[in-house]
């Protein structure tokens, strides 16, 4: 006779079920004038772990939609993701920078 945990998946299926209900969020940069290609790509990097390529990516999308999904990810690491951009700080490169970019955390939809 085996017990299983209150809570606990008890089969692989109940698992992948349990894993389907977790509700996820998208961290969604959004654009403005006052940072430059290098610092979305600098704080990518260094944030994310992201390829300068990938961050150049997310660059360019920021620039020319206004605003792109970085990571999509659970509640807590959504918010904690979000404060880390806008903690990142101004971009030194660009004197009328004053903050760190903006960013929201939005639900990743049905």
């Amino acid at each position: 006779m085996s017990t299983v945990s209150p809570g606990k998946p008890k089969t692989e299926v109940d698992t992948i079920e349990q894993e389907q209900l977790v509700p996820l969020f998208h961290v969604v940069l959004l654009d403005d004038n006052q940072h430059t290609y290098d610092y979305v790509i600098e704080m990518l990097s260094r944030l994310f772990l992201m390829s300068t390529s990938e961050a150049f990516r997310h660059a360019v999308e920021v620039d020319t939609s206004g605003r792109t999904v970085v990571i999509t990810c659970e509640l807590p690491q959504a918010e904690f993701a979000r404060d880390q951009i806008h903690a990142y700080g101004p971009d030194w490169r660009m004197p009328q920078s004053n903050q760190s970019m903006r960013a929201a955390v939005e639900p990743a939809g049905s």
